[in-house]
């Protein structure tokens, strides 16, 4: 299958990956083809805005999550993790 990948500049690139893929392979091939950290991906679906994740990891197949031949997938980051106690955040007033 073939998906379409943009990322948070709205740089549009694909993926091709096998239909049996897992959301591992899928990062695999972004880490690979786009030489991003695998670690920090985050992978958010277009047709539900749900991430691509569940309790069974990036072990999970991409059809399971609703990916389909063609579908489009938001990529953002997660934060590094550079150990301060500080972290900028938006929270509730109570």
């Amino acid at each position: 299958m073939r998906v379409v990948v943009e990322s948070l500049t709205g740089t549009l690139f694909y993926i091709q990956v096998g239909n049996d893929a897992t959301l591992a392979d899928l990062k695999r091939e972004i880490e690979a083809q786009q030489e991003l950290p695998f670690d920090r991906l985050i992978l958010i679906l277009d047709t539900n805005c749900s991430l691509l994740m569940s309790d069974d990891g990036d072990g999970v197949s991409l059809v399971h999550c609703g990916v389909q031949d063609g579908s489009h997938i938001y990529l953002f980051f997660s934060p590094l993790d550079d150990g301060s106690a500080h972290h900028s955040g938006f929270t509730l007033p109570d």
